[in-house]
């Protein structure tokens, strides 16, 4: 969703810099990175990264209960069933973004997510097999060295998109790998690194 940047002083040392303000700052300590295994926040991670293509992650953030309500509690089953005239009506509720081709991909990938599940038995599951499990812990000193997307996410958005999701390219995908604790970008520096990274180096 975000990439690391430089880093300012946290709770335990360092913090990465965009981490401020108080949308941004308990997101990055609480949540950024935090591996996820359950379906209905990895479908809410794919909404607001959906959302957030061509803006910036702070207007998604202040906007995410507006969605937590227009979106059923990302409810993929509910909001698979949303009938067309929901989806016209969505398009007026000032609390989201009202972009149609968006509002639109949220059933379609509400959809999609039923069938994978129905498939493979969790949403979850499909995206650890992709790292086989367990998180990619990336060891980057400064905020250029970090991608923007990878093969991974490639690969990621490839299927994804195979499987009939929406809004899924491959920098989506790469911000929600981060956001979902697959990958874990905080900067070496950042104390959140060594939490998540399990030991200190």
């Amino acid at each position: 969703m975000v990439a690391a940047m430089a880093v300012d002083e946290g709770r335990d040392g360092s913090r990465c810099s965009w981490a401020t303000g108080e949308w941004l700052t308990p997101y990055h300590d609480e949540e950024w990175g935090v591996p996820v295994h359950d379906d209905v926040k990895h479908f809410e991670f794919l909404v607001l990264e959906g959302a957030q293509a061509g803006l910036s992650w702070l207007t998604v953030l202040k906007r995410r209960e507006g969605y937590r309500s227009a979106f059923a509690g990302f409810d993929p089953v509910q909001v698979a069933g949303f009938s067309d005239a929901a989806i016209e009506e969505l398009l007026t509720d000032a609390r989201i973004i009202r972009n149609r081709q968006k509002v639109l991909s949220v059933r379609q990938n509400a959809r999609a997510l039923v069938d994978v599940v129905e498939e493979l038995g969790s949403f979850d599951r499909f995206f650890w097999e992709f790292v086989d499990g367990a998180p990619i812990v990336n060891r980057w000193g400064r905020t250029e060295e970090i991608p923007a997307s990878t093969d991974l996410s490639a690969k990621v958005s490839s299927e994804l998109r195979r499987r009939g999701f929406g809004f899924v390219g491959p920098t989506v995908c790469y911000s929600h790998l981060q956001a979902a604790g697959l990958v874990n970008d905080h900067l070496v520096s950042c104390f959140r690194h060594r939490e998540l990274a399990g030991a200190l180096p």
